[in-house]
Order: C-alpha cells, then sequence, then structure tokens
C-alpha cells in the first residue's frame, strides 16, 4: 500500500473538513458543500487511478 496515497488522501480530509466548518460558520453552506463535493471528487480522481494501476498489473501477471 503506499502510505503517501493515504496521506494525501487524509490531507484532503482535513483540508476540507477546515474550510467547511468555516464556511458554514459564515453562512455559506452552499460553497461548504462545493467544496466537499470537490474534495471527494479528487479523492475519488486519486483511487481510480491506483485501480487502474492495479488492474494493468493484474493483465499483465496473467497476460491477458
Amino acid at each position: 500500500m503506499d502510505v503517501d496515497l493515504i496521506f494525501k488522501i487524509a490531507a484532503i480530509g482535513i483540508i476540507v473538513a477546515v474550510l467547511n466548518q468555516l464556511l458554514i460558520r459564515s453562512g455559506r453552506e452552499e460553497q461548504a458543500m462545493m467544496t466537499t463535493l470537490a474534495g471527494l471528487i479528487v479523492v475519488l480522481m486519486m483511487i481510480i487511478y491506483e485501480i487502474q494501476d492495479l488492474f494493468e498489473t493484474i493483465k499483465v501477471i496473467f497476460n491477458l
């Protein structure tokens, strides 16, 4: 498992959580929701690339 990936995802989560709270406390709930969604999309894209690498490795191992 790539520990750097775990730290990157954790960092994104922390940043999104802080921004979310700041925006909610300033009465900007819609921007807070958009920030949360943007963070989720970034993390999902990171995971998709890892899954793609996994499938490429499986293809090489099984000569597919």
